[in-house]
C-alpha cells in the first residue's frame, strides 16, 4: 500500500540536499564552533553561514538571528525576554501584554504562566475565520502594553492574519511586535522589516529541516533577559553548546525554501484548491479557517456526524496520514481551541480534520484523498448516532 503523507503541517521530512550538507558536520567537522583553534573555526564558520541564509530568508540581518531548540523555545525566549525587562512597569494593574485565543501552546502557556507572576494579559477573540479585529486590537492597548504577539498564520486552520498592519499599530504605540511564524516560513513572503515585526520565530522541521533546532529573529536594538543561562553563547541570550549539524540543516532548508518559493508555493495551492473543491462535494461538509486568506498547504474540514478521530484513524488504514489539530495537542482529549475560539461547538470541533501538504504531494495522491474522504465518511455516517439522513 502506497503512503501519502497529508500532515505537513505537523512537521517534514528533511530535504535530501539538506541530510547531505549535515552529514560532515557529524563527524568531519566535528569542532566546537566556540574553539579558536581549527577545528572549532570550521564550525563556526557553517554556523555563521546558516545565520545568513536564515537572515535572508526573513530579509534580516545575520546578527538579527539567534539560533535556539525548536519553535517553542523561540516563543518562550521572545515573550517572557522581553517581560522580564519589563518587570519595573509594575502598577495596580501590571505590565500587559496583548495576543489572541488561538495562539500556539507555545504562546499561551507562557502568556498564562506570566499572569501567575502578575502580568496582565488581554486574549484578543477572533472572527469565524480566525482573524483578529484591528480596531478592537487598538482599543485593547493601555498605557502599560509592552508587547503583542500574534501569530502569523495559524497552525490549525491556516488563516492569515494581516501582520504588516498588526506591526503598523504597534510601532504606532511604541509596542514591541512578536509573531510566531512557524507554519508561515517558507509558504508566505515574509520581510521583517517592511511587517513592522520586531520578534520572530521558526521552526526548522516544518520547512525540511532537521527537528530540534529553530531560530529567532530580533530586531537590532532589541533587547531580552535570557532564559536560559550558561556560558553566554548566542550573545548571551541562549547558552548552550551549539547543534551545528541541526544548525547547518536549518540554514540550508531556509536556502532551499527562499530558492523555491515560488514553485512551492503555486504547486501547494493548485493542489489544496482541488482537494478544498472535492471535498466540499461531501454532503454537509464545511470548510474551516478563512477562504481566501489561508496557508497554501492547509486545508481544514469539518463533516456533519462524524468524529475527527474516527476519521483520522479511517484514512490511516487507507495509508493517508492527516490530523485533528495541533499535533503539539493531538494527544488531548478536549475541543481543539481554535475551533472553539472560531465559534463552533465542541461536536463540530471534534468532527474536522486537518489535511496539510508539502512540496512532494501530486496530484493522483490528492485524487486518492479524494476519494477515500468520502468513502470513510460514509462508513462512519452509517453508524453515528448523529448522523439523521
Amino acid at each position: 500500500m502506497k503512503r501519502i503523507f497529508m500532515d505537513h503541517a505537523s512537521t517534514t521530512k528533511v530535504d535530501d540536499e539538506v541530510l547531505n550538507a549535515m552529514l560532515p558536520y557529524f563527524s568531519k567537522y566535528y569542532g566546537n564552533p566556540s574553539s579558536i583553534h581549527a577545528f572549532g573555526r570550521e564550525a563556526r564558520e557553517a554556523v555563521d553561514s546558516a545565520r545568513t541564509h536564515v537572515g535572508d530568508l526573513l530579509g534580516a540581518r545575520d546578527d538579527e538571528v539567534i539560533f535556539t531548540a525548536g519553535g517553542t523555545e523561540s516563543d518562550n525566549l521572545a515573550i517572557k525576554g522581553i517581560a522580564y525587562l519589563n518587570k519595573e512597569m509594575r502598577t495596580t494593574k501590571g505590565p500587559h501584554i496583548i495576543t489572541s485565543t488561538i495562539e500556539h501552546p507555545g504562546v499561551l502557556e507562557v502568556c498564562r504562566h506570566l499572569e501567575t507572576q502578575g502580568y496582565q494579559v488581554k486574549y484578543l477573540p477572533v472572527d469565524k475565520y480566525g482573524l483578529i479585529n484591528q480596531e478592537e486590537l487598538r482599543t485593547s492597548i493601555s498605557k502599560n502594553t509592552f508587547l503583542i504577539s500574534i501569530m502569523f498564520a495559524n497552525n490549525e486552520i491556516g488563516t492569515i492574519e494581516p501582520i504588516e498592519e498588526i506591526g503598523k499599530i504597534a510601532h504606532e504605540h511604541d509596542i514591541l511586535f512578536h509573531t510566531d511564524a512557524v507554519q508561515a516560513v517558507g509558504k508566505v513572503p515574509i520581510e521583517v522589516k517592511n511587517q513592522h515585526i520586531d520578534l520572530l520565530a521558526l521552526s526548522s522541521h516544518k520547512i525540511y529541516g532537521p527537528k530540534g533546532v529553530g531560530a529567532l529573529y530580533i530586531r537590532n536594538g532589541v533587547k531580552l533577559q535570557p532564559i536560559i543561562h550558561g556560558g553566554g553563547h548566542e550573545k548571551g541570550l541562549r547558552s548552550s553548546t551549539y547543534n551545528v549539524p541541526g544548525i547547518v540543516g536549518l540554514g540550508k532548508a531556509t536556502e532551499l525554501a527562499k530558492q523555491r518559493l515560488p514553485k512551492d508555493t503555486a504547486h501547494m495551492k493548485t493542489l489544496r484548491d482541488i482537494l478544498i473543491k472535492n471535498l466540499l462535494t461531501i454532503e454537509e461538509s464545511y470548510l474551516n479557517g478563512h477562504p481566501e486568506k489561508r496557508l497554501v498547504n492547509n486545508a481544514h474540514f469539518r463533516f456533519t456526524g462524524i468524529e475527527g478521530e474516527s476519521l483520522l484513524l479511517g484514512l490511516d488504514e487507507q495509508g493517508i496520514a492527516s490530523s485533528t489539530g495541533s499535533a503539539c495537542s493531538s494527544q488531548k482529549l478536549q475541543a481543539s481551541h481554535v475551533l472553539l475560539a472560531i465559534g463552533l461547538d465542541p461536536v463540530q470541533a471534534h468532527g474536522s480534520i486537518r489535511l496539510s501538504l508539502g512540496r512532494e504531494n501530486t496530484k493522483n495522491e490528492i485524487a486518492t484523498v479524494s476519494q477515500a474522504v468520502p468513502e470513510v465518511v460514509e462508513k462512519l455516517r452509517v453508524m453515528s448516532p448523529l448522523w439523521n439522513r
